[in-house]
């Protein structure tokens, strides 16, 4: 008897019991589909995430971008610096506070979008999930990243 309630006492801490893990794995398994697709347009998936909200939203600062994209300045400001030594982009901090950099685009930024207008579709159809397997998930998870401190 004292040795199931010991194997009990620590049955929250198996592996298949964190809801963490699957979400880590899979993160990682999706990210890693974008690898291939990503290499022949000359950038990472981070970056490719960047593109995606700068040709949607335009011009925004970095501070912005980091909360759109859940990321720090830290991991934001070198990514940002090599993209602007690419061409793709320029920052420019602001003449009122020094502290807010806003990024725009350039056009070698924007004609990035047309080549990489097949990434999407390329990347879902190795996902394997139907339309509405996909949609429950999205929001799922997007539920989860509104709870989340």
């Amino acid at each position: 008897m004292e040795a199931v309630a010991e194997e009990n006492r620590y049955e929250s801490l198996r592996l298949e019991n964190q809801l963490c893990f699957p979400l880590y794995a899979c993160a990682r398994k999706v990210t890693a589909l974008y690898t291939p697709v990503l290499k022949p347009l000359g950038i990472t998936y981070t970056q490719y995430l960047v593109f995606m909200v700068l040709w949607e939203s335009g011009d925004m600062t970095v501070g912005d971008l980091g909360r759109r994209l859940y990321l720090d300045s830290g991991t934001l400001t070198p990514l940002l610096k090599k993209l602007e030594g690419e061409g793709y982009l320029t920052r420019q901090r602001s003449r009122e506070d020094e502290r807010i950099v806003t990024l725009h685009l350039t056009d070698k930024g924007l004609s990035l979008r047309e080549q990489a207008s097949h990434v999407p579709a390329k990347v879902g159809s190795c996902i394997g999930l139907s339309p509405e397997e996909a949609a429950a998930l999205y929001h799922l998870l997007y539920k989860t990243l509104d709870i989340l401190p």
